[in-house]
């Protein structure tokens, strides 16, 4: 299982569009990947799971994907948020 924490630099947070392409690009990869804030862990290929977590911009969450692809699938996660 891999592990990171990363701010959410876009600047409407997880809300809405950026959201679904967050979800789109989770569902890219067969790994089981999480967004875990606060004390909440959400599957991250839900839209549902991500946007009842109310990210907003400069947050820190984490991230956690365990599967074959799991490094590949948090730097593509990061970068979704990074805004690229």
């Amino acid at each position: 299982m891999c592990t990171r924490e990363v701010t959410v630099q876009v600047p409407d947070g997880l809300h809405h569009q950026t959201a679904a392409r967050f979800i789109q690009t989770a569902n890219r990869f067969t790994s089981v990947v999480r967004v875990v804030y606060g004390d909440n862990n959400v599957n991250a290929k839900s839209l549902l799971g991500v946007l009842s977590l109310s990210i907003g911009a400069g947050t820190r969450i984490t991230i956690t994907a365990d599967g074959a692809d799991a490094g590949e699938a948090l730097d593509a996660l990061e970068q979704c948020l990074a805004g690229a």
